[in-house]
């Protein structure tokens, strides 16, 4: 069984946590491609057009590669939406390669590749139609993509055809194939994101079902021995447990909350790079190793109390029961195969369990006394994300919140406090994702109000509790759909 010290360093952890999960951007979003609409029609004459994430298939020597992603301009021609309506022409680097005067190449029949720089983007688009290609790549200068707008009010271009920009890998792959002597074609389109996709129901039951899951976590965890006891001495040992693990969250702490997210978010606007990502990976892993103990020990000690009967005494650890350290050690595992191996298309799992077990033992050891401190720390959370997202750009010249969700500068790696889905319909991939702070605040809330009812002895629907799992589940999913 875990001992007070233990548990004062744990909520010391959770707190910790608690106040970086504020800073995270508590939104329902899709990571990866975004595939906005596009005006109708075929061919745009005016700087109109709505920037879309288009897909770049390519051959090499008629065996298909991995496409490219790219991002339309705002003028030129409509991209299809369906395959079958794209053109397969081969791919021509234009010389001079910037393509700001007349090519030596023939472009006529096929897709002009430019590189970045020496002029704007419509005269290598003039240069390119004039030369009689079916479209232009632009190969971008870093991996970013840039949003291809016109320079000054041009109101006429007279670009009828489709115009769109890849990074650098993606161009220098293009480039390497061609250089080599390799026959290179492409298509391009840009297929449309369904409006609903399953993994949004997924995520919807993740998130409700962890803030359920650990209202009634109490419920779930309670020994037979304790059932066995009489009502008044079974209440009273669940009382004073609770007083010596639970830390009780003030009003005065709500405030710490939002000044620690802030500075914790100024900090990583600031200096946001794969280190100080690489940090909070390694405060993630830890406080999800600690969930996981936590709840798969209380889990097991529920239905077998003698389980954690068995001690071994190790050097400076003293007496440690071998359950919990036979936990511990294999959460410590899960978490490091977890962190090698977070990049692969099924860390999306591990990083959701960890998540979950983290959020569920926080929602145990860090509780709402009253109403009035509810209030004052749903209010502050709500005015700390209206400031960072809206009134940040008046002094910082950025929204802070938005540029540090986009982590330009976190060197490929990507912040874990949140849950995430892969998308299954999308042709675009990318994730589904809730950030852990739209889970642990409201739960809080949810938390508190099922103490409140079974403490008056209120019934399921003359309580609080239902309605109030029933409010945040609409919530979510109204918000969900709304994104």
């Amino acid at each position: 069984m875990a001992t007070p010290s233990y548990q004062l360093c744990l909520g010391f952890i959770i707190l910790i946590h608690l106040g970086i999960f504020l800073f995270f951007p508590s939104s329902v979003a899709a990571a990866g491609a975004d595939a906005s609409g596009a005006a109708s029609g075929n061919a745009s004459n005016s700087c109109s057009n709505l920037h879309q994430m288009v897909k770049v298939k390519r051959w090499v020597n008629g065996a298909e590669k991995e496409p490219v992603v790219g991002l339309s301009a705002a003028f030129g021609s409509i991209f299809p939406t369906h395959i079958k309506e794209g053109h397969r022409l081969p791919a021509t680097f234009s010389k001079p390669i910037y393509s700001c005067s007349a090519s030596s190449s023939t472009l006529s029949g096929s897709f002009a590749l430019a590189r970045r720089g020496d002029c704007d983007f419509i005269t290598k688009a003039k240069v390119a139609q004039a030369g009689g290609a079916g479209g232009l790549v632009v190969i971008n200068d870093d991996e970013g993509l840039l949003e291809m707008n016109c320079a000054g009010n041009v109101t006429d271009l007279d670009i009828t055809i489709p115009v769109v920009m890849v990074s650098k890998s993606g161009g220098d792959e293009i480039d390497k194939a061609i250089a080599g002597g390799e026959k290179v074609e492409l298509l391009l389109y840009s297929p449309d994101r369904p409006i609903v996709d399953f993994s949004v129901t997924f995520l919807w039951l993740m998130a409700v079902g962890t803030v359920v899951c650990a209202s009634l976590w109490s419920e779930f965890t309670r020994s037979e021995q304790s059932d066995e006891l009489s009502p008044k001495v079974s209440s009273n040992v669940i009382a004073a447990k609770d007083d010596d693990e639970i830390l009780q969250i003030s009003t005065k702490t709500a405030v710490i909350f939002v000044i620690t997210a802030s500075t914790f978010l100024v900090l990583l606007y600031l200096f946001m790079s794969s280190w100080f990502v690489w940090l909070l990976i390694g405060l993630f892993c830890i406080g999800g190793v600690e969930g996981m103990h936590t709840c798969i020990v209380s889990l097991v000690l529920s239905k077998c109390k003698n389980c954690g009967q068995r001690t071994l005494n190790l050097p400076l650890l003293g007496e440690v029961s071998i359950l919990s350290l036979v936990v511990l050690i294999f959460c410590v595992v899960f978490a490091i195969v977890w962190a090698a191996n977070r990049k692969a298309s099924y860390s999306w799992v591990g990083q959701d369990i960890l998540g979950i077990c983290l959020m569920i033992t926080v929602l145990q050891l860090a509780q709402l006394p009253n109403i009035k401190v509810a209030t004052v720390l749903l209010c502050c959370a709500f005015l700390y994300d209206i400031f960072w997202v809206f009134l940040s750009p008046f002094i910082f010249h950025d929204s802070v919140m938005i540029a540090v969700a986009k982590g330009n500068n976190s060197g490929g790696e990507s912040i874990p406090m949140l849950l995430r889905v892969p998308r299954t319909s999308d042709p675009w991939n990318g994730y589904d994702m809730i950030g852990f702070g739209d889970i642990l605040f409201p739960g809080l809330l949810v938390s508190f109000a099922f103490r409140f009812d079974k403490a008056n002895k209120k019934g399921m629907l003359n309580g609080y509790f239902l309605w109030l799992t029933v409010g945040y589940g609409v919530g979510e999913c109204s918000f969900g759909f709304v994104l």
